[in-house]
């Protein structure tokens, strides 16, 4: 008869990387002493549990009612890598919110954070910059991240960063030159921008033409885009596979030749041509987007006199399912049609 064995093993509803819950109310106030906890594995276990428990939405607010905002502030300047990496994690999760956000500009959680963009571990980095640009999707909060001076760093970050992040920072310069275009152009964004338009990655080559279209909305954004010479690899984009890079790429180009030497540039390189063969895009921006570019060089003499052969395949799309494409299409062709 086989003998009975006593497993080693822990019961499967044991996790021994978390501390235990307390029951009801006394949850976080329990978790939130424990953060504040001299001892490195009791921090550890709480901050475990916290990545888990604060996923309900329910538990946000009461989250930071009972004061542990404060707690995870401490905690970003911690020695070991677990504590940083595990509480931006949180601070991630409670930015996630609308009332985790403002709690952020409340405390001023984004300069401790911004702090370890320059951390050694790279899980690390990748939360902080997570965190802040879930701060920025919001006008209060991307105006908090101007104000914190970060335009410039994040600017510098593009060029040595991993690929993963600089996507993460690509999207938070798209919400801080949202509100404020200047600082980005100061730290030389158009240059970099146009350097990962060559990227191999098809999303970040999609959100550097993005990024290149926000930071043309002012004057001297389009006249540094001229002057650094966007346009041709612009203009090659629209050929790119990926639907997001066309589109970005059109749309840049249409902000970009807004100004003459913008237009002149544009069809000095062969614009119109690559972009009257995306109205028949099967992408919806893409078309709408080219339309409108279409629109943009049509004011230009030599660009009306190109596109007035083309007049019919442009008015092929006033039957076009979406609708802004339609009304852009009507504004394009009275712009080709126009007589001095």
């Amino acid at each position: 008869m086989a003998a009975p064995l006593i497993s080693q093993y822990l019961p499967p509803n044991i996790d021994m990387t978390k501390a235990e819950l307390a029951y009801g109310d006394r949850a976080l106030p329990k978790l939130n002493s424990e953060l504040q906890s001299a001892d490195l594995e009791t921090r550890q276990k709480a901050l475990m549990v916290l990545c888990d428990y604060l996923h309900d939405p329910e538990h946000i607010e009461d989250a930071l009612a009972c004061g542990m905002l404060h707690s995870l502030k401490d905690l970003l300047g911690d020695s070991d890598v677990t504590v940083r990496w595990k509480t931006l994690e949180v601070l991630y999760i409670i930015a996630c919110h609308s009332v985790g956000r403002e709690a952020y500009l409340a405390l001023s959680i984004i300069p401790p954070v911004a702090n370890l963009f320059s951390d050694d571990n790279d899980m690390v980095r990748k939360f902080a910059h997570l965190s802040v640009e879930m701060v920025a999707e919001t006008a209060m909060g991307a105006e908090g991240v101007v104000e914190c001076g970060l335009v410039s760093v994040l600017v510098g970050k593009l060029g040595d960063e991993l690929d993963e992040i600089k996507s993460v920072i690509l999207d938070t310069l798209h919400f801080c030159m949202r509100v404020n275009t200047q600082d980005a152009l100061d730290a030389g964004a158009m240059e970099i921008f146009n350097t990962l338009l060559y990227h191999s990655s098809p999303a970040i080559r999609a959100k550097a033409a993005r990024d290149i279209m926000d930071l043309s909305v002012a004057l001297e954004g389009k006249n540094r885009a001229h002057d650094v010479e966007c346009m041709k690899r612009l203009i090659e984009l629209l050929n790119d596979e990926e639907p997001d890079v066309r589109a970005n790429s059109a749309a840049a180009i249409m902000y970009i030749s807004i100004t003459t030497h913008g237009k002149y540039q544009a069809i000095d390189n062969f614009a119109i041509e690559q972009l009257l063969r995306l109205l028949k895009d099967p992408d919806n921006a893409t078309r709408l987007n080219a339309v409108k570019a279409l629109t943009c060089l049509a004011e230009a003499p030599e660009g009306r006199k190109k596109l007035t052969k083309s007049v019919q395949a442009i008015e092929e799309l006033r039957n076009d399912c979406c609708l802004a494409t339609q009304t852009a299409v009507d504004v394009a062709v009275k712009v080709i049609n126009w007589k001095p």
